[in-house]
């Protein structure tokens, strides 16, 4: 898909400003130079950037309101969703910070450098979160292509405290993986089609405890 066609979907979604556009352009320059040596993310999916990673982490900030006062991204990696999501948070005026929690010590330094180019209330803990996850709290925990459904909510509910909601990508075997964790958890949630993948759920939970 021609670039242009990419960015004026990503606006038609998000209806960010053109000043946020160029911050994604800026972002996606150091994307691409950066990931020669770091595998960021496939190189398959450098054309289709701006909906294969942009949009679809920018649909999850449906889910967050002006009442979110600290987003965590769970194993950030490139920077999806947690970057894309400070951006719009920007734009939109929600006083959101966003901690990015990243255990490679070189995707760190990456991530810390777009945080500088784009001016974002954001910082970056390089940590293994399973080793110490008990020290992270915020409002909002996000995570897209991170761990099974059935680890993330395992941490979830054994180490990290007082959260309000959880922001989950699942991808093909999301419905199937949703369906055995109800066998084991009471979950109260939402769920809705990714707008990227017809076969993808973005799934909101608010509360969870054993069954």
């Amino acid at each position: 898909m021609d670039s242009e066609i990419q960015i004026n979907t990503l606006i038609r979604y998000t209806q960010v400003s053109r000043e946020t556009i160029l911050g994604f352009k800026k972002f996606k320059d150091i994307l691409v130079k950066s990931n020669k040596n770091l595998n960021l993310v496939g190189k398959s999916t450098l054309n289709n950037i701006w909906i294969r990673h942009f949009l679809d982490s920018a649909q999850a900030i449906d889910f967050i309101d002006k009442k979110c006062n600290i987003m965590v991204d769970l194993g950030s990696g490139a920077g999806f969703p947690g970057l894309v999501l400070s951006m719009i948070a920007k734009d939109r005026k929600f006083p959101l910070k966003t901690k990015l929690i990243e255990k490679s010590a070189k995707k760190s330094i990456f991530l810390e450098n777009v945080i500088e180019e784009l001016s974002l209330s954001a910082e970056v803990i390089n940590e293994n979160i399973f080793n110490n996850a008990n020290i992270f709290s915020g409002d909002v925990f996000v995570a897209r292509a991170f761990k099974p459904l059935a680890k993330i909510l395992e941490l979830m509910h054994s180490n990290v405290k007082n959260w309000k909601k959880m922001i989950l990508f699942l991808g093909k075997t999301g419905k199937r993986d949703l369906y055995e964790a109800t066998k084991i958890w009471d979950i109260e949630y939402k769920q809705r089609v990714s707008v990227t993948n017809t076969d993808s759920i973005i799934l909101e939970i608010n509360k969870l405890k054993k069954a």
